[in-house]
């Protein structure tokens, strides 16, 4: 088996010996800190021999800073189709807006490694927020659109990016239709000079779904002009929300299945957490605020706290509670297990791949298990 959980006066030494692996590789795998103590309910990836059969190939593609470290992008270079750089933003008479950090180190990165470079482009302010104003502009007025496009078309070629990827949230209901001509319109220029267009889309479960979010994104009509689509499938739990999951299967699902009676199953990438949250209790509406946890660092909190970890089988996320200061927590994360369940969606459902928000912290297992389950990589 390739995942192991946990159980009481288990030891690294003991799984190894139990499973004719080295305690180095487990250690390594899994990214254990010395002393190499663990926590009940762990899940821990137990690398299998590397089957001579074909694995298939799923497209994976990440997120990325400009400001990710390259130990950590060298680490995970190898088991990416496409590294989004995120990101590109514009103003509202078209003119692009480069990241504050320096992205060919990144780009340079991903092509020396076989992995396809793409700018992201949204319309963050100056805030970091997603400004709908920004996008009612650009979409609505054609001067403006071609401004943009012009700018779009020297940087992709300039400096050698496969594609862009389309991350606009919020859309105005009014903006609906003029943003799928504005989608449609980037990515036959895009084509023109040989690179293709993605687009990330709120997770809908129906045609007419109510709410910002949801109303500015025709599903069909996208995932008919673009050339790949990323379905953000994640942030059920989220930083001021309340504790539970942050991407629970049994909600992806009903978001997976919608969108394949949209969009062409080929076309559609599943999206995934690279991170898990920390709420202290109880949660109050408007005034808790949850902490951004990477998966290992769960982990870590749990056995600082001597906290057993449960795993939710209706959610298919790991979760567990623990007291620090007087203050009673509640930590949902990603581990191997609900990974393997997203992954499993993925093959049923026919899905192109997955993409996962976002890569700038390394959780090693993660892209084993996918190299194992899905293939590491395929051609864009």
């Amino acid at each position: 088996m390739s995942i192991y959980v946990v159980k009481p006066k288990d030891r690294v030494s003991s799984i190894a010996e139990r499973f004719s692996l080295s305690e180095e590789q487990i250690i390594f795998d899994n990214q254990l800190i010395s002393p190499y103590t663990l926590a009940i309910g762990q899940a821990l990836y137990l690398a299998e021999p590397k089957s001579s059969s074909l694995s298939p190939m799923f497209r994976s593609s990440g997120y990325a800073y400009p400001f990710i470290s390259r130990w950590v992008l060298q680490n995970t270079l190898p088991f990416l189709t496409v590294l989004n750089i995120f990101s590109y933003g514009f103003t509202l008479d078209g003119h692009l807006i480069p990241p504050a950090w320096d992205d060919l180190p990144l780009i340079e990165a991903a092509r020396s490694g076989g992995t396809l470079p793409v700018l992201t482009l949204t319309p963050l302010d100056v805030n970091g927020r997603f400004n709908n104003l920004l996008i009612h502009s650009v979409v609505s007025t054609p001067a403006y659109r071609e401004q943009l496009f012009s700018e779009l078309s020297l940087m992709v070629t300039e400096k050698d990016y496969a594609g862009i990827d389309i991350d606009f949230e919020y859309i105005l209901k009014e903006d609906r239709d003029d943003f799928t001509e504005f989608a449609e319109a980037l990515t036959q220029q895009m084509r023109r000079i040989g690179r293709f267009v993605s687009i990330a889309l709120a997770p809908k479960t129906s045609k007419d779904q109510q709410g910002l979010l949801y109303e500015g994104k025709d599903y069909a009509a996208l995932g008919q002009v673009t050339d790949h689509v990323f379905l953000m499938t994640y942030e059920w739990g989220y930083k001021y929300g309340p504790n539970m999951a942050v991407a629970p299967i049994n909600l992806v699902r009903r978001v997976a299945e919608y969108a394949i009676t949209e969009i062409p199953p080929k076309k559609i990438s599943l999206g995934i957490p690279n991170y898990g949250y920390d709420w202290p209790l109880p949660y109050i509406k408007n005034e808790t605020v949850a902490r951004t946890i990477g998966n290992v660092e769960a982990v870590q909190i749990a056995i600082r706290n001597g906290a057993s970890i449960s795993f939710d089988e209706t959610a298919m996320s790991p979760y567990f509670q623990y007291m620090s200061e007087d203050v009673l927590h509640e930590v949902w994360f990603e581990d191997v297990r609900s990974l393997s369940a997203k992954f499993d969606l993925i093959r049923e459902l026919g899905l192109e791949g997955a993409g996962f928000w976002q890569i700038n912290q390394l959780f090693r297992a993660n892209w084993l298990l996918w190299e194992e389950q899905m293939g590491s990589s395929m051609t864009g």
